[in-house]
């Protein structure tokens, strides 16, 4: 190398760094940090996130409680003007909800630290306690009558009770336990075990539905019947076949009824109509289009003035859409999504029969419930009249929904890798502990020779 180049510090171009110096190439191309790669390291990252034991125990209690405490702000906000319209403080409704959601959280945990087997035990008598209750609706002097349904017991003062609410709770515990009993006895293979007792006890309790008027309910409760018998592994030619006598049964009551006619009218309508018989689908239109993209703010909805009936009940969601906008309506789906995905989960990776039926027979209850409720409000089906699940007002619907949530958060904590998971998060300086540590030591002290001590 010349003297000059060697005095000047600087390094002839020919000359190469040391292998230590080179820069590292970049990859290029698919395996590099191209927007493919990264989005294929997302779908890695949330996979592994989503196999994780306790995924499914959060979704489920994190999506339940922030459904019913939004629930319980909207409740408030949508049924303080029909409050004092009726003479009774702005937050007369609140305060019952607030009441039921607290007995609904008492459910919840006792439902969730319950083990599997006295789930099973109790299946038999609320579906006993159950059809006592709605037979007794029908009795004259004791069943009460509201918006032309026959569903209600009243039990003194404001208080109802609506014990078809609590069919679908009794109809998913005791059609788990069956079909799990015949499933571990290799029964179900024939139709007459796969449908006998379980269709005729759904009918009946589906004919004392109807007794009272309440087809609402009663889709909710044929949703469940099929959901069983999908999860029991029902061929494909029953589902057809009574898919089509449940069509003929729905098309006959829909059709000697003008009022049912008149709800399967207003579908996809934008006009009242003749006598305003659209009214209520109309303004719930209104409502969600009124919103826009953030709403108009919390408490600030206009069709809650008197010109959206059932406003805090079956159509609280277009209320939503009004004061939060499509980010809130959307973030109520976003919520249900969750808890519905996290409920097909515990039912799929779920060893024990009954589990896997109780928990797919939750999940669709919730699910198909939201659905019709939401699909109502959206213009897209007929007005079911039924509430939104632990959203809408009404504690006899909070109540066993909210038990069902801990029927699910139990199940989720009987996965052995959430087992396991669970109890390696306990304290590890807990009372027990510490009390175990100190019988260990007496212990040593009192074995030590009495010139040791």
């Amino acid at each position: 190398m010349p003297a000059k180049q060697v005095l000047s510090g600087r390094r002839p171009s020919s000359a190469r760094p040391p292998a230590r110096w080179r820069p590292v190439p970049k990859p290029k191309g698919p395996a590099g940090r191209g927007p493919l790669e990264q989005v294929r390291r997302t779908q890695r990252k949330l996979r592994r996130a989503w196999d994780r034991p306790l995924t499914a125990y959060y979704l489920i209690f994190g999506s339940a409680l922030l459904i019913t405490v939004l629930g319980l702000v909207m409740v408030y906000s949508a049924s303080m003007i029909k409050a004092l319209q009726l003479g009774l403080g702005d937050a007369y409704f609140f305060k019952k909800q607030f009441v039921a959601a607290l007995l609904g959280t008492g459910l919840l945990l006792v439902a969730s630290r319950m083990p599997v087997k006295l789930h099973r035990a109790l299946s038999y008598p609320v579906l006993a306690a159950t059809l006592f209750l709605m037979i007794l609706v029908q009795v004259p002097g004791i069943g009460k009558s509201i918006n032309g349904n026959q569903n209600w017991i009243s039990l003194g003062g404001p208080f109802m009770l609506q014990p078809s609410e609590f069919g679908k709770l009794a109809l998913i515990l005791w059609g788990a336990d069956l079909l799990a009993r015949k499933g571990d006895k290799g029964l179900l293979s024939q139709w007459k075990h796969l449908l006998v007792p379980l269709v005729p006890v759904a009918f009946l309790l589906l004919g004392l539905i109807m007794l009272g008027g309440d087809m609402g309910t009663a889709m909710i409760l044929g949703a469940i019947l099929f959901g069983l018998l999908w999860l029991a592994g029902a061929p494909t030619r029953l589902f057809v076949g009574v898919l089509a006598f449940a069509g003929v049964i729905v098309a006959v009551l829909i059709r000697t009824s003008p009022h049912r006619m008149e709800r399967l009218a207003c579908l996809g309508a934008t006009d009242p109509g003749k006598n305003d018989m659209c009214w209520q689908a109309v303004h719930g239109i209104y409502a969600l289009a009124s919103g826009g993209w953030f709403g108009s703010g919390l408490g600030a909805s206009v069709e809650k003035w008197g010109q959206l009936p059932e406003a805090h009940t079956d159509f609280i969601f277009a209320i939503t859409g009004e004061e939060l906008g499509l980010a809130g309506t959307l973030s109520v789906l976003a919520l249900f999504a969750a808890l519905g995905y996290a409920g097909i989960r515990v039912a799929g990776r779920s060893e024990d029969s009954f589990v896997r039926y109780a928990a797919g027979g939750v999940t669709t209850w919730i699910t198909a419930q939201a659905v019709i409720n939401i699909g109502a409000v959206l213009g897209l089906l007929p007005i079911a009249g039924v509430p939104l699940p632990l959203f809408s007002y009404g504690g006899s619907a909070l109540l066993p929904t909210m038990f069902a949530v801990g029927l699910l958060i139990a199940f989720a904590r009987e996965e052995p890798a959430a087992r396991a998971a669970l109890a390696m998060r306990q304290p590890r300086f807990g009372w027990k502990r510490a009390r175990l540590i100190g019988k260990s030591m007496r212990r040593r002290v009192s074995r030590r020779p009495s010139g040791e001590r």
